[in-house]
């Protein structure tokens, strides 16, 4: 390709997205800014149903775990039916193999758990016996583990699904993530944020990753304007800790790198028996915050991990 070719704008990009309410809100929000930044360019949505979306009556960790929602989207890219895709980041296996790329990482969004109730105002006031739904193992093993009385019952479902199921009573409260409330319109919805010293986030949860097919530098260009310098540093910490431990939704893993008034990272990590019955927790923080800083906190703290015993609860992962 001629430099000149290089650098011109593109006249057609296509998003490959599931086709839940979240999904193509993060799609639509990518397609946007896309059009802002490219005016001439013509942006439309292949929206696809994914072999996580359809099996919905057990646990991610018993069919293949989260990259069942993405392999669809790749297979769309590979065939050059779609030129990026556009995924909740928490979503995304820790390795990112050939033939593919993350091209951009969004600024993120409340990474924080939510508390939905029109009963009980936080975890702490909930009665023994009362129903916490969930689709995360890691949120699981962290109510077990801070609240053992409550009862902490599995959730599958996009997120209109799972308010529905507790608006019928199946369920006294649901943890979620904030970030989709948020974007879908629905934070009147949330009661409390779930402090992380109770249920620590997910590597990644709140940020939106553009996956692309490797060996196209234009496309990666044109996509520059929407990575986020700092939210991709911290990501790559809570994923190097994740990636070194065999991080999946089949290990109750949870990580959450904030930027420190000094201009440093401060990564916090924890792994936690599926049952709540134990936990480890490691705290790594560096003077600097690039890339090479955040390897080496995921490192130490993944290390520390393994140190304190968390091997023992990585093993079916």
């Amino acid at each position: 390709m001629s430099e000149a070719s290089a650098q011109r704008a593109p006249e057609r990009l296509v998003i490959a997205s599931r086709q839940s309410r979240l999904a193509m809100w993060q799609a639509e929000h990518v397609q946007a800014l896309l059009r802002e930044l490219y005016p001439a360019c013509e942006v439309s949505i292949l929206g696809m149903t994914t072999e996580g979306d359809r099996v919905l009556d057990r646990a991610l960790n018993e069919i293949g775990g989260k990259g069942l929602f993405v392999k669809e989207l790749e297979v769309a890219l590979l065939e050059d039916r779609a030129d990026l895709a556009v995924h909740s980041l928490k979503d995304v296996p820790m390795e990112v193999g050939e033939p593919f790329e993350l091209a951009a990482i969004m600024a993120r969004e409340d990474p924080r758990d939510a508390l939905v109730s029109s009963r009980w105002e936080s975890l702490e006031a909930m009665p023994a016996g009362a129903r916490v739904g969930t689709s995360s193992l890691r949120r699981a093993a962290q109510i077990r583990r801070r609240f053992p009385a409550l009862e902490v019952l599995p959730l599958r479902g996009n997120v209109n699904t799972r308010l529905a199921r507790l608006d019928e009573g199946r369920y006294d409260a649901i943890v979620l993530a904030a970030a989709g409330l948020k974007r879908l319109g629905l934070a009147a919805r949330i009661r409390a944020i779930v402090p992380p010293s109770l249920c620590l986030p997910a590597a990644g949860q709140g940020a939106l990753a553009i996956e692309t097919r490797a060996g196209r530098p234009e496309l990666r260009r044109w996509l520059a304007a929407l990575d986020d310098a700092r939210t991709a540093v911290e990501v790559h910490a809570e994923r190097t800790v994740s990636r070194l431990l065999g991080g999946s939704c089949r290990v109750p893993l949870a990580a959450w790198c904030t930027a420190t008034a000094a201009g440093g990272l401060k990564l916090v990590a924890r792994v936690a028996a599926e049952d709540g019955s134990a936990m480890v927790e490691a705290i790594a923080e560096s003077p600097g915050a690039d890339r090479a800083q955040a390897e080496r906190i995921g490192t130490e703290a993944a290390r520390s991990l393994l140190g304190q015993g968390a091997a023992q609860w990585l093993g079916s992962s």
